[in-house]
């Protein structure tokens, strides 16, 4: 007997049957589809290079500018920046980390190449392709369902806005599910390979709160797979596929760890993951809860009656603004062409169309929103459908992951639901804006109603014999929802939403003030019978009309597949009828949310991206090192951040005991009660300037400086007494600190003629200053004090700072002259780098070896008789 290694040539042709094969051209073909699609939806824009001005894109340029300004001149990187907030950390402004640049290739891979913003879109779809092709679904039902996933509409929405972040998260879930699947059929190297691939991906798009939203999907998943596991007998296998998963998570996990590590560190430290320490921060009011507090949690919920946005999207009128040309344009009652044609008709009169013009057209929940939650008509009813035809554990676990998800999404509206997973779901209570979780119901949704089309077409000559039934039905409910929105839209809950009480005793509060009696402010208001006829009148016309246009998608759709089921039309013809009802239902409903006039010119972008005022202007002329601005206009906007260090800021995971200082002084400013010791307490944190509310910047004297010697150091006993003692000293002369940094800080000495501190140089992220002293003594400076990362040394020789003056950082500083240094290189970066190349090459070689073992087919050697 002798062996001949036939691997080699094996290999050789299965890479050339792969090549040339028929599956690998229609899975191009599909991935071209989904390109063209994509591209089809930002034409011209994404060719002409036109941009999207996005606010939260906007916001994140502004606050990221200096740190960005630091990286461009020295090369180097800066964790640490002092744009918002008098000075913090940017693990959650700019998470961009060496070992990342190992895998942001899988981005342009998976967008296809294509022009942003067509790009994200192309990344939507071809991840829910991919798990709908693992699934083993037809490759043109895969494809719809492709299309139905990427245009659900709040994705689109979330390009308008600018949540990048959120969106590349939500685009690696499906892919990453599709790995789960491959592994519990038994290709456990693979499927764990893929797993880890995107599940790496979705992690590094740093949005911690969708990836939390999607752990009970994959629970799901393995739930659905261990049930049909034990009921096949089969267990082992379910038991290694499991343990190869856990592997998988572990090493995607691992490649994300510097930013995993350090947002948890750092969170610690922010309003989303502690409480003040102050009292008032310990309360035990039912508001309050392990995260953040409830009602900042529940602030942006879903109403009950908006649900119905999934089968009709302006069944509660819609937006309540547009991005146009950069900024957002309010979408009124007065804008919609039906107000125009009851003006003309003499049924709206002067003074219902001037109130008109303060109406939204959006009336949900008090807080505006960007567009409604709509999966697509077709799709909401083959959903329906596959909630009696799917059989098997899948279909009960997708429609508990959809109830559960809308329940959670109601939020303040079904609060025993919110508060039974505030108290008991670990980390539930960290996260804001529940009604985001309807992205669950997005995934499972169009994923049910593709297994339903699946099963329907399966059933080829005998699907009318077999889903008659559930079809009409299913159908026909869908179209009953429609047509109540037609004949009686009042159905659907009250047409004056909670935002226009508000806005009615806003406008009442200015005619009283300018003179008008209260019979004369009626008439400006809902009571005003005229006005509240035009107001009920115009949205029930946008639930109808949309009520209308819904029905005609299910419509078309049954009678395509009624057509299909009685022999008339083949499976390809179905199938080109269903894809493009499809496409064509939420390519123009996203329209009205993104569109051509959403972009700005490429022309008009060759400026700065954040408008410079006047106030802005002359404080540049000021070319003094290291200093802060107070815009008290815009303390809570990201703007002035992009030209100056500032006070104020736009993040919502500022530190907390920053939060605490504008709750007791910072936010006087704001409503016009500051006093001395409010200004003092903006003195130290060197605000050399303040633009007062007229938008004209005051130059002020009395800011502290980069850094003083103090006389003396109180020590207190606990919070509450350390921001006390802030407005009754002289912050000049003395600080206050906690007792816990007496054998740090030790005692102060009386300064003496000659003492002086002042700072030689500036960076971001390292401080350096001279310091003569005849006694030594306390220096404060006004930088805000972190409990990790910053070190400092005073020639040369470690130092370590302590805090005082409740944010502030504080030195011991010997006798003599020195030179102190501080800057910020958390150890965890270094350590959770190494960690990141690691498990990012293990991950690289597990998908290489799958590959390779793919291709041999397990050909192994033959034998051959001598």
């Amino acid at each position: 007997m002798n062996q001949q290694a036939t691997c080699g040539p094996t290999i050789a042709a299965r890479l050339k049957s792969f090549i040339t094969g028929r599956s690998l051209w229609i899975f191009l073909g599909c991935v071209a589809a989904i390109a063209i699609v994509s591209f089809a939806y930002f034409y011209p824009d994404a060719a002409e290079g036109n941009q999207l001005r996005q606010h939260d894109m906007q916001q994140g340029i502004a606050i990221g500018q200096e740190v960005k300004a630091f990286t461009e001149s020295t090369g180097q990187t800066s964790r640490w920046t002092n744009s918002l907030f008098s000075g913090m950390p940017n693990f959650q402004i700019a998470p961009d980390y060496p070992s990342s640049h190992m895998f942001t290739w899988i981005n342009t891979v998976m967008g296809l190449g294509l022009p942003y913003p067509a790009n994200l879109l192309a990344m939507m779809m071809l991840g829910f392709f991919i798990l709908l092709m693992v699934m083993r679904m037809r490759w043109w039902v895969s494809l719809i369902g492709a299309v139905a996933y990427g245009f659900s509409s709040y994705f689109v929405i979330l390009i308008a806005a600018g949540h990048i972040w959120k969106f590349s998260t939500l685009a690696y879930i499906p892919p990453t599910i599709a790995g789960i699947v491959l592994c519990y059929r038994g290709r456990y190297l693979a499927g764990a390979a893929i797993a880890a691939l995107f599940a790496m991906m979705q992690i590094s798009a740093n949005h911690v709160q969708m990836t939390y939203y999607f752990l009970p999907v994959v629970a799901g998943f393995m739930l659905i797979n261990l049930i049909e596991s034990y009921r096949s007998g089969e267990m082992r296998r379910w038991g290694i596929a499991t343990g190869s998963l856990a592997i998988a998570a572990v090493l995607a996990v691992g490649a994300n760890s510097p930013s995993l590590y350090n947002t948890y560190e750092y969170s610690k430290e922010t309003i989303r993951g502690g409480h003040s320490e102050l009292s008032r921060g310990e309360t035990t009011s039912p508001n309050t809860s392990a995260g953040l507090d409830r009602d900042y949690i529940t602030q942006y919920s879903y109403t009950p009656s908006e649900t119905f946005t999934l089968l009709i999207p302006n069944v509660k009128g819609g937006a309540s603004a547009k991005p146009e040309k950069g900024s957002g344009k309010p979408m009124t009652l007065y804008d919609l062409p039906e107000t125009r044609e009851m003006m003309a008709e003499g049924k709206i009169d002067d003074i219902s169309a001037q109130y008109l013009q303060y109406m939204s057209q959006y009336f949900g929940g008090p807080e505006g929103t960007n567009g409604p939650v709509y999966v697509g008509a077709l799709i909401f009813a083959l959903f329906l459908m596959g909630c009696v035809v799917v059989k098997g554990p899948a279909k009960w676990v997708l429609l508990t992951l959809t109830v559960l998800s809308i329940g959670l999404a109601w939020g303040r509206y079904m609060m025993w639901l919110t508060d039974l997973f505030i108290d008991w779901v670990p980390m539930y209570s960290k996260f804001r804006t529940v009604e985001s979780i309807l992205v669950v119901a997005q995934f499972t949704m169009p994923l049910l109603a593709m297994m339903a089309m699946q099963r329907f077409v399966s059933a080829g000559d005998k699907c009318w014999e077999r889903y008659r039934k559930p079809l009409l039905w299913s159908f026909g409910i869908s179209l009953a929802l429609c047509l109540m929105a037609i004949v009686a839209p009042g159905i659907y809950g009250s047409v004056i939403g909670e935002n226009d009480r508000m806005i009615d005793g806003m406008i009442a509060d200015q005619l009283t003030s300018q003179g008008y009696d209260a019979q004369t402010a009626r008439m400006f208001s809902l009571e005003s019978p005229s006005i509240y006829a035009a107001v009920t009148t115009l949205r029930h016309s946008l639930i109808a009309d949309d009520g209308m246009r819904s029905f005609l998608i299910v419509a078309a759709g049954l009678g395509v597949m009624l057509l299909y089921a009685r022999r008339k039309l083949n499976a390809a013809i179905m199938a080109a009828g269903i894809g493009i009802i499809v496409c064509a239902d939420l390519f123009m409903v996203n329209k009205r949310y993104l569109d051509h006039d959403s972009f700005v010119p490429r022309r008009l972008t060759t400026g700065a991206p954040i408008a410079m005022t006047d106030a802005d202007r002359a404080i540049l002329t000021d070319t003094t090192m290291n200093y802060r601005v107070m815009d008290i206009p815009r303390f809570t906007s990201a703007d002035p951040s992009y030209y100056h260090k500032a006070i104020g800021g736009y993040h919502a995971a500022k530190l907390t005991r920053y939060q605490d200082l504008i709750d007791c002084h910072l936010g006087h400013f704001l409503s016009g009660q500051a006093d001395d010791a409010d200004m003092e307490v903006l003195n130290m944190l060197n605000a050399r300037y303040v633009v007062s509310y007229d938008g004209q910047p005051i130059l002020n004297h009395s800011a502290m400086g980069n850094a003083w010697m103090v006389d003396q150091v109180k020590y207190v006993t606990d919070p509450d007494n350390e921001m006390a003692a802030l407005s009754h000293i002289d912050l000049r002369r003395e600080a206050v600190a906690d007792g816990r940094f007496h054998s740090i800080l030790g005692e102060s000495t009386p300064r003496q003629p000659g003492d002086t501190i002042f700072e030689t140089s500036y960076a971001p992220n390292r401080l350096t200053y001279h310091a003569r002293s005849a006694k030594g003594g306390v220096a404060v400076f006004s930088e805000i004090y972190f409990p990790w990362g910053w070190h400092a040394s005073i020639d040369g020789q470690p130092a370590q700072l302590g805090r005082t003056n409740y944010v502030l950082r504080a030195l011991k500083i010997p006798a003599g002259d020195h030179t102190i240094e501080m800057w910020f290189d958390p150890q965890s970066l270094h350590t959770t780098a190494a960690i990141s190349r690691v498990c990012i090459i293990l991950i690289y070689l597990a998908a290489a070896a799958a590959v390779i073992i793919a291709l041999c087919g397990g050909c192994g050697r033959k034998k051959h008789a001598a």
